[in-house]
């Protein structure tokens, strides 16, 4: 039985699916975790990690998902207008063997957030081989490119950044001053439409507020970088170098675990490709600057930057070349970024293991895209060699 799935991989084109080894597949098969989603409406598109599939009417979920932490996005498609609404998503962390069973509800146009039993869960279960024929299995050829981008997202950064309600939307919810219907899409306002409740501003407009619980709470980067009662020099120090500023960061939400902000980082850089979350691509901006001007914390945190440099890697080399260009290097921002963290590597006193990775990554960088990191960057473009 054909579930009818139309291959759609995010930020790339979609690989040819390879034939799976028989052993490998069983392995899978009894040890992978199971996603269902049941009643999702034919012609929407469903995605786990950065793959995606246009479904048919067969489809009820995903089979042989490989235990830990995965994203899973879906943009459905209105029966009667065809309409295809925003992407939404939510991470989850998978256990081994786990059956996670989630339904769609029609009128809201979303998932139904009222949880399913447990005897539902135990009965899907025990019907798992009657199941296999409506589920797609996990695209494991793409398994080690997600891990590049999300190894240093756990448990606690899920816990720590995502949203109340749950679920990352690519369209930030609104609802109308005075509304109490709570909705997750709150739709109406969303669009626009005044619905009544609420004054109008004074184009005729609803008053509109973020429906609560639906922001991804990102960390706040100050906006002061140096100490309280900061000397004159101090100040002019901590306003070149950002390290105070990454370290408060560090204090208020990792424990002093410089670590754990590589997790956010993946996970604003995630919300943003695959959830299409602009919000995150500014987070993502912000915290990148951040470390990478930060050149205390590369004097005493060289394995961590060592991480950092392999993160910004397997980041640059996901995001499609043209997308690459018109958006994440607008007003010259990566290019005069990276140029702070190659000048900094190269400061006295810097691990030789660190120097020696960021000269490699400064060359592949050039060599890739042109950009010659070691004239200063013109303050609005891109510095491009031989222009």
């Amino acid at each position: 039985m054909s579930l009818g799935l139309k291959k759609i991989m995010a930020g790339k084109e979609s690989p040819q699916h390879s034939g799976m080894e028989q052993a490998k597949a069983r392995v899978l098969f009894e040890q992978g975790a199971i996603f269902l989603l049941l009643d999702f409406p034919e012609g929407s598109e469903f995605g786990i990690d950065n793959y995606s599939w246009t479904v048919g009417p067969n489809f009820k979920g995903i089979k042989m998902i490989p235990p830990g932490i995965h994203f899973i996005y879906y943009s459905s498609v209105n029966a009667d207008h065809r309409d295809t609404s925003p992407r939404s998503g939510f991470f989850y962390n998978f256990s081994s063997k786990e059956i996670v069973v989630r339904r769609w509800n029609l009128q809201m146009e979303d998932i139904d957030p009222t949880e399913i039993s447990e005897e539902q869960v135990s009965s899907y279960s025990e019907n798992k081989k009657d199941l296999d024929k409506f589920l797609g299995p996990y695209p494991y050829e793409r398994y080690k490119h997600w891990v590049s981008l999300s190894n240093h997202i756990t448990e606690s950064t899920l816990s720590t950044l995502q949203p109340d309600c749950g679920f990352i939307y690519a369209v930030a919810q609104f609802q109308s001053v005075g509304s109490t219907s709570g909705s997750r899409r709150a739709e109406a306002a969303a669009r626009g439409a005044n619905t009544g409740a609420g004054e109008p501003d004074p184009q005729g407009l609803p008053e509109l507020h973020t429906v609560a619980g639906t922001s991804i709470k990102f960390s706040d980067v100050p906006r002061k970088r140096f100490p309280v009662g900061s000397s004159p020099s101090d100040i002019t120090k901590y306003s070149l170098d950002s390290s105070h500023a990454l370290q408060v960061i560090l204090d208020q939400r990792y424990s002093t675990d410089i670590n754990g902000i590589l997790g956010e980082i993946q996970f604003a850089f995630l919300c943003f490709l695959i959830g299409q979350n602009y919000d995150a691509f500014e987070q993502w901006k912000k915290l990148v600057n951040l470390l990478c001007t930060s050149e205390d914390a590369i004097l005493k945190n060289p394995s961590t930057y060592l991480l950092f440099i392999t993160l910004l890697h397997f980041q640059i080399r996901e995001i499609p070349t043209d997308f690459f260009v018109d958006i994440v290097t607008s007003n010259n921002f990566l290019v005069a970024t990276l140029h702070e963290l190659f000048q900094n590597i190269g400061s006295e006193g810097v691990e030789e293991r660190l120097v020696k990775k960021g000269d490699s990554f400064r060359k592949h960088l050039t060599e890739k895209f042109g950009w010659d990191f070691m004239l200063e960057p013109d303050e609005f473009a891109p510095v491009v060699v031989g222009s």
